[in-house]
């Protein structure tokens, strides 16, 4: 694999959102779709919980809507299926829950490797588990922005494509750094993609499933095994 995104530069993780945020592309995610005509949806009691699957929270325990923890959890086991066979299941996560329960914002996963516990992912250090990252929230949830400094937040809600600002841009990235294909732009980065072999349409289910799994193995380099 090109060397060339082992350290990409924040300008680099950002590029493209100007550009995809004039394409037109998709409809609008069904967890932003408008409440019943019978009023709002019925609030549901927060959850505590201590941990992300295998990795405790930093801090004091949190409170999450059910549902959102439970997806959590299956992202966090999901990323941690596809890193590196060295790295132990995450120990612990760094981050913010929404007042609301159902956003979390990630600052640092942490792994223990040679009996020494390191971030594996970091959200002020540029480099292609940075992307990798990435690229394993948008595989399970449908809002996942890059913040101020880094950070990656997500809402609550079923994964799949949209066509939002934020998953083309993440894809022209994506293209760009992790497969090479420096003239990816909003409008041809699907064209582009096609002509490595990857053969599924990735603004399919399956394909944006396959996409995002792809891209987060080639930011971890284990996308040989």
């Amino acid at each position: 694999m090109n060397d060339s995104h082992a350290s990409l530069s924040r300008r680099r993780i950002l590029i493209g959102a100007a550009a995809a945020s004039a394409v037109t592309v998709g409809a609008a995610s069904a967890a932003h779709a408008a409440p019943p005509a019978g009023g709002a949806a019925p609030v549901r009691p927060l959850v505590m919980r201590e941990r992300i699957a295998t990795a405790r929270l930093a801090g004091a325990p949190a409170r999450f809507q059910a549902d959102f923890h439970e997806r959590l959890d299956a992202w966090l086991a999901f990323w941690s299926a596809n890193s590196p066979h060295a790295w132990s299941p995450p120990v612990q996560v760094s981050g913010r829950v929404g007042a609301d329960g159902a956003a979390f914002t990630l600052y640092a996963i942490q792994v223990s490797r040679d009996d020494e516990t390191r971030d594996a992912f970091a959200a002020g250090r540029s480099d292609a588990a940075h992307l990798a990252t990435l690229a394993s929230l948008h595989h399970h949830f449908p809002s996942v922005r890059v913040e101020a400094g880094g950070a990656l937040r997500v809402i609550d809600g079923p994964a799949g494509w949209t066509g939002s600002a934020e998953q083309v841009a993440f894809a022209v990235t994506a293209c760009r750094e992790l497969w090479g294909l420096r003239d990816a732009d909003a409008a041809d980065w699907r064209e582009h993609l096609g002509r490595t072999g990857h053969i599924a349409d990735p603004t399919s289910r399956s394909g944006w499933a396959a996409f995002t799994r792809a891209g987060l193995r080639r930011g971890l380099r284990t996308d040989t095994y």
